[in-house]
């Protein structure tokens, strides 16, 4: 049997080739469309997540918000908060988005390894912390940091607070209320 669509299944084992997702800086062009992403990522309680709490405690750093863009195609994004935490300066790494026709293509796990270059190359911050799954993140480098100690304004799941740092013991010290960004 010939199969001429271009819908079919790939045979077992075998994985389309891709070309690497393209990170890039976002612009204000990308702006309605990373809202809309965000839409379909995290739907409408996207607001009321501690994350976002943050967020408009502290606004996210423009220069660090990054899209990655699939065969020419945006198709996801993260954003980057300063914050610091007993009094050390880092960023909060979040939102992390891909487009659902786009996942599995490597564009989340680019963009968050960007940011998290991008944020240690800078000499004003010593961390990047996230709340998200110890199976996604923790391949990346993210640490568990110790349960409860980094307090944020309003109710996150202690087991998925995730700490990067060059200094690996920050995860298990580190500890206090998000707090604004020291200049």
């Amino acid at each position: 049997m010939i199969m001429t669509s271009l819908q079919t299944a790939p045979a077992a084992g075998f994985a389309p080739a891709f070309e690497p997702p393209v990170i890039r800086s976002a612009n204000a062009a990308d702006s309605q469309w990373i809202d809309e992403l965000q839409a379909i990522a995290f739907g409408p309680g996207r607001f009321s997540r501690t994350a976002f709490r943050i967020r408009e405690r502290f606004p996210i750093d423009p220069t660090m918000s990054l899209v990655a863009e699939c065969e020419g195609v945006p198709c996801g994004s993260v954003w980057m908060t300063p914050i610091s935490v007993d009094g050390l300066n880092g960023y909060l790494l979040g939102p992390l988005a891909t487009h659902p026709n786009f996942r599995k293509r490597g564009a989340g796990k680019a963009l968050a390894r960007t940011a998290m270059q991008m944020a240690m190359e800078r000499a004003d911050g010593t961390f990047v912390l996230l709340v998200g799954d110890q199976d996604y993140y923790c391949p990346l480098g993210f640490t568990t940091t110790t349960r409860g100690a980094i307090q944020f304004p309003g109710p996150v799941d202690p087991d998925r607070v995730l700490l990067y740092a060059d200094d690996p013991t920050l995860a298990a010290r580190l500890a206090g209320p998000i707090a604004a960004f020291k200049r």
